[in-house]
């Protein structure tokens, strides 16, 4: 169980379609980050645990019932210390959410909601409606597509350590979570660190 800190609202139920939506984005984000020379992705993380031509080999090996989850679970850690370092260089990083820091309640379910994909026996791009195909050949345009999808291209400053949204966190969760991935677009060469900064 996450020590949440003073002042930590605690929320009420979170439905399972939220859940699903927020981890749709975040495991394409992860994926998407993966590192350049291995995958030819963006190179935002040092990784190459999805691919089977990498690292999604091994846990293929090593975990043949869950070894898609178990990739993705990975990837989507590294994405998380990634967000999380950017983030303790900010001025009371608390007080930052980002696609991989929505509060720690909100992100304790997320990744109880994972945990329960990952027992499941059902592929990801089954049990999640992803943006992209995560088995399909990388491009950046596709990947910007895919996240403008998410919605009207949010106004932020370039701040340092990251995009500053304007204007409040949205209320919905999975909308503040669609806005903070269509704030990775124009996509730069390192993780721009897209985020709200709410009040204590």
């Amino acid at each position: 169980m996450l020590n949440y800190p003073a002042g930590e609202p605690l929320l009420g139920p979170i439905q399972t379609t939220t859940l699903d939506a927020i981890l749709a984005l975040q495991l394409t984000v992860a994926w998407a980050g993966e590192s350049k020379e291995q995958t030819k992705r963006l190179g935002w993380w040092p990784t190459d645990l999805v691919d089977a031509s990498g690292g999604g080999d091994l846990m293929a090996r090593l975990l043949p019932r869950t070894h898609a989850w178990a990739s993705l679970e990975a990837v989507r850690e590294a994405a998380r210390r990634a967000d999380e370092q950017g983030r303790k260089g900010m001025a009371e990083p608390d007080q930052v959410r980002s696609i991989f820091f929505l509060g720690f309640e909100v992100d304790e379910r997320l990744a109880e909601r994972l945990a329960e994909h990952k027992r499941s026996g059902t592929a990801p791009a089954e049990a999640l409606a992803l943006p992209l195909q995560l088995d399909a050949p990388f491009t950046p345009d596709a990947f910007a597509k895919a996240l403008q999808s998410q919605g009207k291209p949010p106004a932020y400053d370039v701040v340092p350590g990251g995009r500053q949204l304007k204007g409040a966190m949205p209320e919905p969760l999975e909308v503040a979570v669609r806005v903070l991935a269509a704030a990775l677009v124009p996509v730069p060469e390192k993780y721009p660190l897209p985020f709200f900064r709410v009040k204590p």
